[in-house]
């Protein structure tokens, strides 16, 4: 399931990081986004999420959130 389909709360592990698009991978890299991390979905937003990597909060949009396997 996609990170869109996330309950609020609840940690889940990053399982595949789902886009053929090398510049959204290497931001999400960069935010510690990739598979085996741990992720928390802590609010949504009508174009997005917030969520919680590692020590940050982050706001990501729907289409980002969709190509975050869980």
């Amino acid at each position: 399931m996609s990170l869109r389909d996330a309950i609020e709360g609840i940690e889940y592990k990053i399982q595949q990081v789902f886009t053929d698009d090398e510049e959204l991978k290497s931001f999400l890299f960069s935010l510690g986004c990739y598979s085996g991390e741990p992720i928390t979905l802590v609010s949504r937003k009508n174009a997005g999420c917030v969520v919680s990597i590692k020590d940050g909060r982050y706001s990501i949009d729907n289409q980002l959130a969709s190509a975050i396997l869980i």
